[in-house]
């Protein structure tokens, strides 16, 4: 199992489009992958789950990830969260 902590970046947070990219950024992966905010945890391949928590500018989230290639899960999510989310496109 791997895990790491993150804080959200970009101005919206995880909600609607950067949510939707981080959705299916992680959908791209076998290993299961789960995200959690404060005391709740989500299937981070649900885009309801990962809107519901709420995780706006300057939260921390916790991305934990157990399966086949959990190394390479863990190492994108936190890199797109690095990056904004792929917030502005084109850029």
């Amino acid at each position: 199992m791997e895990e790491k902590e993150v804080t959200i970046k970009n101005e919206t947070g995880l909600h609607a489009r950067p949510a939707t990219v981080f959705v299916k950024k992680a959908s791209s992966f076998t290993a299961d992958i789960k995200i959690s905010k404060d005391d709740k945890t989500v299937n981070a391949k649900s885009i309801m789950g990962v809107m519901s928590l709420g995780a706006g500018k300057g939260s921390k989230v916790n991305i934990r990830a157990e399966g086949e290639d959990e190394k390479e899960a863990i190492e994108a999510l936190v890199e797109l969260i690095d990056q904004g989310l792929s917030e502005q496109e084109g850029e």
